[in-house]
């Protein structure tokens, strides 16, 4: 099914598109650990080069993805492991991590469509300290050292009527955080990474890009600060799903399907439909607070 605009937020899923598990492309560098205690597999994609960014599809830098397969389960151990490798991950891309910085936390999506609101539940669930720090210091929570965090949920355009990139242009302009880390609802390739994988990239975030609905980019460039983009895949393209179904068939049963190659419209209109599971409410109450707890993590400073 070669027709179909494959669609995918996930970098490991452009990876495995260009150059399958195992091949290799210039300028891109695969490394996969799989963690034996807890089945989470994480695997670091590197863009190094501008021509690996363009055979990608992705901006140069380094895209780190957790796939937990048990993430749809109500496991509180198992989440909290996934909470603890993913702070592990943030603090391998995070500048300076040792370092006491200014943090600004950016909750991208829409509270009233589920499947979009990851960013803005991640943002509730968060410890924020910058109005006590301001007013009282360090001191006031007996630490030596800690990062001054805030936290802003911009909404999104048809609500504002701005950019959420202007809004937080505007953000960073008046606070003066060291970085920056943005939370999105991502789109995926395949179903079996729905609501079990989390990505963390130091390149940034172009939001909307997954599902072709393009708005100003999130990245050190445009907003002058570094920014880490954090995001779990929540929906699917619907002619994805069709085209796979269709290649199995054909596989299983040997007959060729002339009438869905001859007439691929028929199935690339579904190209403006996405796919979410049917428990998605429940879903991004547990993801949120796995994320959330993640950011809090890693950002604690002992």
């Amino acid at each position: 099914m070669s027709s179909f605009a494959v669609r995918t937020d996930l970098a490991l899923e452009d990876r495995e598109r260009i150059g399958g598990s195992d091949g290799e492309i210039r300028g891109v560098i695969l490394e996969e650990v799989e963690k034996e205690d807890s089945g989470i597999k994480v695997t670091r994609v590197k863009i190094e080069t501008k021509n690996g960014a363009k055979l990608m599809g992705k901006p140069v830098g380094t895209y780190i993805t957790l796939e937990a397969p048990a993430l749809t389960e109500q496991d509180e151990d198992y989440h909290r492991e996934v909470s603890g490798e993913l702070a592990r991950q943030l603090k391998s891309v995070m500048p300076d991590a040792e370092k006491e910085q200014s943090v600004l936390v950016v909750g991208l999506g829409n509270r009233d469509v589920t499947a979009d609101s990851l960013g803005p539940s991640v943002a509730d669930n968060l410890f924020v300290n910058r109005h006590v720090v301001m007013e009282f210091g360090r001191a006031a929570y007996a630490k030596g050292k800690m990062h001054s965090i805030s936290c802003i949920v911009p909404g999104v355009m048809a609500k504002t009527g701005m950019e959420s990139a202007e809004i937080v242009h505007g953000v960073v302009k008046e606070t003066k955080p060291d970085f920056l880390i943005a939370v999105d609802a991502l789109a995926a390739r395949s179903t079996r990474r729905l609501n079990r994988t989390i990505q963390v990239s130091d390149a940034g975030i172009y939001p909307g890009s997954g599902v072709g609905n393009h708005r100003n980019a999130l990245t050190k460039e445009s907003l002058g600060v570094p920014v880490i983009a954090i995001g779990v895949p929540t929906v699917v393209d619907a002619a994805t799903i069709v085209g796979d179904a269709l290649e199995r068939m054909e596989k299983e049963s040997g007959l060729k399907l002339i009438a869905a190659r001859e007439h691929p419209q028929a199935v690339s209109e579904l190209n403006n439909m996405y796919v979410t599971s049917k428990d998605i409410d429940e879903t991004i109450k547990r993801l949120s607070f796995t994320v959330s707890e993640g950011i809090n993590i890693a950002l604690n400073m002992e």
